[in-house]
């Protein structure tokens, strides 16, 4: 199986994960990823074709002659990048656009789980005309949440104990998609599952928990994530069992059922409340960005044969062992980041070689980055980069990746200095 060419679709932090996994592989002879950033660059060919781009996609494929396509975001999958690949005979690891509607459509998301009998939070869906005071009223005495029912990258969801705020954005929401949903809150801690699946079977990566919001201590906006560690000690083997049995063999088994099977990667958001039984927040359709960064190097099997097997039913085959390790990455954000980041200036230290200790080590996941003029490192991007490492415990991780942090300097840029402070 080797000399194999793979296509790498994105170019965030999550794809340069990808890349570097992908690179390590004995099958893989040509690495290319569009459009990439300056990580991938070091690995990869980069190419210059958008993520959304769907007709420019296939050919790219086509033109480099791709024996597996990794979908990265979300958006290319809603579109039918999976579909138009597999029409040309070209295996996709990511899901056919109908089933990909599950990040597509919150409300799709919830009608899904509902048929397979998958837990989840209470909702309504509001329109125009929806008596929107009764419904906020259903779930008074708890906080609100409230979903935008499209692709918000992340970012559709606002949760609020203010009421003003709540009927604002639903009001926004209905007036800009059609609709919105209004859940029922779930106390309880958060975590993700990464879970790797096929017509076959599937395989669960170890749980990871991020940091969402901007500021230490959970304070300030909602971010596409400052931080990670996983696994998560909050996922015991008995939630992770039950985890399994209540919400992914159902979902697998549904998935598994269509015209297509699900070939690619589910993330299932969780909320563990204290009763230990959890409850599904989200389903994404691709890995998380920062998760992703963090589960990956935990796997010690190769990366490209399980990809490659999930995008061709065989994964039922396929044996895959995870280290012992565990692992965090803490994001340096540039200045302004999430409402309007500052790019284009200079990153120093992030090009140095990744850190090695008898701890453990640490690399530079790269997200929003590029080269300038004199071939400089920039940003380009929100969540410039992330510092990543593992180590023999959660302590000796975190550790290593705030002492790679502090050699690298942005002007402007700020981080979380409290990552994995739930667990620690």
């Amino acid at each position: 199986m080797a000399g194999k060419v793979v296509l790498v679709v994105g170019g965030g932090g999550r794809e340069h994960a990808l890349c570097m996994g992908l690179s390590d592989s004995r099958h893989v002879s040509k690495l290319h990823c569009t459009p990439g950033n300056a990580g991938t660059a070091s690995l990869a060919t980069n190419h210059s074709v958008s993520a959304s781009d769907i007709t420019g996609l296939l050919r790219l494929a086509q033109e480099v002659s791709a024996d597996l396509v990794v979908a990265g975001p979300e958006a290319p999958l809603c579109a039918g990048l999976a579909d138009e690949l597999s029409a040309q005979g070209i295996p996709c690891f990511g899901p056919v656009a109908a089933l990909a509607h599950l990040e597509g459509s919150k409300l799709h998301a919830k009608e899904v789980m509902r048929a397979a009998n998958v837990p989840t939070a209470a909702f309504h869906v509001l329109e125009h005309g929806s008596d929107i005071d009764t419904a906020l009223n259903d779930f008074s005495g708890q906080p609100w949440v409230v979903k935008r029912d499209v692709l918000a990258g992340g970012k559709g969801v606002v949760v609020t104990e203010d009421r003003a705020e709540a009927f604002s954005f639903i009001q926004s929401s209905i007036e800009s998609d059609g609709r919105v949903l209004l859940e029922e809150f779930l106390p309880g801690e958060e975590a993700s599952m990464l879970v790797v699946m096929d017509g076959s079977g599937f395989v669960c990566l170890p749980a990871s928990q991020d940091h969402k919001r901007a500021y230490d201590g959970d304070n300030g906006p909602n971010t596409g994530g400052m931080g990670a560690y996983c696994p998560a000690p909050v996922v015991t083997n008995e939630i992770r069992d039950l985890t399994i049995q209540t919400i992914i063999e159902p979902m697998h088994a549904y998935l598994c059922a269509a015209e297509q099977p699900y070939r690619g990667v589910l993330y299932v958001g969780l909320m563990i409340p204290e009763s230990g039984r959890p409850n599904v927040v989200e389903f994404n359709v691709r890995f998380g960005d920062p998760e992703c960064q963090i589960t990956l190097p935990l796997i010690e099997s190769d990366l490209f044969e399980l990809l490659n097997a999930a995008a061709t039913d065989g994964l039922s085959k396929l044996e895959v062992k995870f280290s012992a390790l565990h692992a965090a990455t803490v994001v340096l954000a540039a200045e302004g980041y999430p409402s309007s980041p500052v790019k284009g200036r200079t990153v120093r230290g992030a090009d140095s070689e990744p850190l090695s200790s008898s701890n453990g080590k640490a690399w530079v996941s790269h997200a929003g980055t590029g080269r300038g003029p004199n071939g400089e490192l920039i940003s380009t991007g929100g969540r410039v980069l992330a510092c990543s490492a593992t180590g023999p415990t959660l302590e000796a991780a975190v550790e290593m990746a705030y002492a790679l942090l502090d050699t690298i300097e942005l002007e402007g840029s700020h981080h979380r200095t409290d990552i994995g402070f739930r667990a620690l």
